[in-house]
């Protein structure tokens, strides 16, 4: 699958092996933000990003109402889900920034929400209804040295 270019995924098993793909590309320290109205595909997309590090996608749910999910595997995954989040401040408290520049990987949706705390080499990931089975992705990521 070539993640260079934005591509459709016609399924959620195509949603989850876009993101496994991405986790194939992900070192210690990247941050991910995942952009898309509700229901894009944003949990599924990280089902798959941790699914490459060993962590079992049934595992991975929405943390929409406690803010982070940490998932042991290959490497640590953080999955922020900031849709509830009333000001940066609040990221600031739960140690948003210490996830940032930790030791594992971190995956954060509705990262507008966060926008100043997010690091500047984030990769963005952008997933968009096309249809009820469609989405579009697109991503957008750094280049490592």
């Amino acid at each position: 699958m070539d993640l260079s270019s934005p591509f459709e995924s016609s399924s959620v098993e195509e949603t989850i092996e876009a993101g496994f793909e991405l986790g194939k590309q992900l070192r210690l320290g990247d941050v991910v933000c995942l952009e898309g109205d509700l229901g894009a595909g944003k949990t599924h997309f990280v089902k798959g990003v941790a699914s490459f590090f060993g962590i079992a996608p049934e595992s991975v749910s929405s943390p929409t109402y406690t803010l982070i999910h940490e998932y042991s595997g290959k490497l640590p995954v953080y999955h922020f889900d900031c849709y509830r989040l009333k000001s940066e401040q609040e990221a600031l408290e739960i140690g948003a920034e210490e996830y940032f520049y930790g030791e594992g990987v971190c995956l954060v949706e509705w990262p507008e929400i966060i926008d100043s705390l997010i690091p500047e080499e984030a990769i963005r990931v952008h997933i968009s209804h096309v249809s009820d089975s469609k989405r579009s992705i697109h991503i957008h990521q750094k280049q490592h040295e």
